[in-house]
């Protein structure tokens, strides 16, 4: 090893393990996997909000580092809380209790591991703990002695193995109280304490209540950096906005991810139904998932002054569910809330967490505390089958598509009454339209309309199916019926991103694209980080209205997103044309040719739904100009 490829320096050091693994492998080694899989994930997110980061897990270990040896014992007092909890709802059997071990200590670091004997102490420490809790040594001791409210044992110095010398230990006494941190010299006989054996006791009273308050506020919810307002994306909204992020799947099981983000959408669906609120939309807030969060970028980046987080439990018929409402501007929690239901209480527990959130965020539902969701299905699986249906239609392709389709008519033969169902089905039969994957787009377009005028009927809380409709009707060249639905729509839902954002299509559609430009202005400040078919119809605008080279730098950007868009090839091989750039249009045209062979320039003019002869004849033009036919 070479002086150049790694170097040294001070830092806290945290190692943890399982007391018992190998019985709990023995016993059951499905559950225990699960289990510790859960488990680390818990012990990474707490690392993480402690400013320290995950160097290694291997098997039931798990190593991390701190800059701070404060960040590493909060978040060792943290972890052993949290799991603490957890363990009293498992069987006695089937409880995973860790050991910690918390040393500061000179270490080499290459490649982003770290090694030495300050590697080896705390894990020789954590050897030393009783399970359930921590062990520390004199040198990390000594740096956090006055600076939490703990307290601590002196356990002697240790022998410990491959360590030449003896290492001071300390036991970590995890109330929040203040404890001598070494037994002391007995007080003499006749001392004022024994005296005063009242004031003595409401003074250690007093002592509690305080730590209790500063591990509240301190210990239990980490420091946040506050976002800066002069380094937001776009200016803050005026009037309270949110971003939800997506929660995290503490199950251990990947099947469980449609019903934890089915539950973060009902309740981004929920608050966009407040006028009062600003609140960012799902595609963007989803950018974020699976990562570690930081707060104060994510409010930067999305322009918000409110930060949801949290995270889902599911047990077979149980979910335990937890978030924390944060106020990115000042770095504070405002609130913290845990949740334990029965999964047939689902909605009445999303609910809650709403009420909740308007109630942090000191607001008010001045149109009364009414249903914030539409009306549930009968079967919690046919709520996760259509979450899985919408995922499928996400990736605008025929294959998923299909897989969709089979979702929704599977939903509808168990609970036709159920909207989700009729939704799915009639947003499955527009795709169809659009990716030309269908012998009849006429009869596809009319099942479209059909199924989601349906979903309409059956739920009080319509606007998300309002949306796609106004839409469809502009597809079926219904001009004033579509704008008219839309704005309907947007009245319902007015921080819904997408609800803009079709009736800035239907709008392009009537021939009024000037009218559009600002709707997908605000469709994008509520969804930064937008799907790919808003560029591409906020591109059409600008092409409708001449301003080619706006046009081809959004259509770009759709590409950017979808590499494999013929819509948005088609797009700009037409716009191309039109601008005389020959080459390009080529190029574009040929890429569209690649990716649908059988493309024709008859079809796409039958199937655009501008009202104006000339929108199409310049659409053709442009596409026949590339060299389309």
């Amino acid at each position: 090893m070479s002086a150049e490829s790694f170097k040294r320096k001070l830092t806290a050091i945290l190692s943890a393990d399982v007391k018992g693994y190998s019985r709990l492998m023995g016993d059951n080694e499905a559950e225990t996997v699960r289990t510790l899989t859960a488990y680390r994930i818990i012990m990474g997110e707490l690392i993480q909000q402690h400013r320290g980061r995950v160097i290694d897990s291997p098997g039931d270990n798990i190593l991390a580092e701190f800059a701070s040896v404060v960040d590493a014992v909060q978040c060792s007092v943290a972890v052993q809380n949290e799991f603490k909890a957890r363990n009293a709802e498992l069987p006695e059997n089937r409880r995973m209790v860790f050991r910690i071990g918390v040393n500061l200590g000179d270490v080499i670091e290459e490649e982003g591991r770290i090694y030495g004997d300050g590697v080896n102490i705390a894990a020789r420490l954590e050897a030393l703990a009783e399970p359930g809790g921590i062990c520390i040594s004199k040198t990390a001791f000594d740096h956090i002695e006055s600076k939490l409210p703990l307290g601590y044992q002196f356990l002697g110095e240790q022998t410990v193995k491959n360590i030449a010398k003896p290492v001071g230990a300390y036991k970590v006494l995890m109330e929040p109280r203040v404890l001598p941190v070494e037994e002391k010299k007995k007080t003499k006989e006749g001392s004022f304490w024994q005296r005063k054996p009242v004031l003595a006791g409401a003074v250690a009273v007093l002592i509690m209540l305080i730590g209790a308050a500063v591990w509240n506020f301190y210990l239990r919810a980490p420091k946040i950096e506050p976002a800066s307002k002069e380094r937001m994306a776009f200016p803050l909204p005026d009037k309270p906005s949110i971003a939800v992020l997506p929660f995290a799947n503490m199950s251990g099981d990947p099947g469980q991810d449609f019903l934890v983000d089915g539950i973060t959408e009902n309740i981004i669906t929920a608050l966009s139904s407040v006028p009062e609120l600003f609140v960012v939309a799902r595609n963007s807030t989803f950018t974020f998932k699976g990562k570690a969060v930081n707060v104060q970028r994510v409010a930067e980046e999305l322009g918000v002054r409110y930060v949801l987080e949290g995270s889902i439990l599911r047990s077979e018929d149980r979910i335990r569910v937890s978030a924390q409402l944060i106020d990115a501007l000042n770095g504070h929690h405002l609130w913290a809330e845990r949740y334990d239901r029965e999964l047939k209480d689902l909605f009445a527990l999303q609910d809650d967490l709403t009420m909740k959130i308007l109630n942090g965020m000191a607001l008010k539902l001045i149109h009364g505390e009414q249903a914030l969701h539409p009306r549930a299905p009968k079967s919690l699986e046919t709520y996760i089958k259509m979450m899985q249906g919408f995922d499928y239609l996400r990736h605008s392709h025929i294959d998923s598509n299909n897989r969709a389709r089979l979702i929704g008519e599977e939903i509808i033969t168990i609970e036709p009454g159920y909207w989700g169902g009729h939704l799915l089905v009639g947003s499955v039969h527009m795709m169809d339209y659009w990716l030309g994957s269908t012998r009849n787009p006429v009869q596809s377009l009319n099942m479209a309309i059909e199924h989601v005028e349906k979903s309409a009927a059956l739920t009080d809380r319509k606007g998300n199916a309002l949306e796609v409709l106004g839409y469809l009707y502009s597809m079926n060249k219904d001009y004033d019926k579509a704008i008219e639905v839309g704005e309907q729509a947007i009245a319902m839902i007015p921080n819904g991103a997408d609800a803009h954002a079709w009736l800035a299509m239907s709008l392009n559609h009537a021939g009024r694209p000037e009218e559009a430009l600002p709707l997908f202005e605000k469709a994008v400040r509520l969804n930064p980080i937008p799907p790919a078919f808003y560029y591409l119809n906020n591109g059409h605008s600008y092409s409708l209205l001449g301003r080619f080279e706006e046009a081809v730098a959004l259509y770009k950007k759709a590409l950017q997103l979808t590499p494999n868009s013929a819509p948005a090839y088609s797009a700009l091989a037409a716009t191309y044309g039109l601008m005389g750039r020959e080459k390009e249009a080529k190029a574009a045209a040929a890429e569209l040719l690649r990716i649908d062979p059988k493309f024709s320039v008859e079809y796409a003019a039958k199937a655009n739904p501008a009202k104006r002869p000339a929108d199409t004849e310049k659409f053709v033009q442009g596409l026949r100009k590339a060299g389309l036919k």
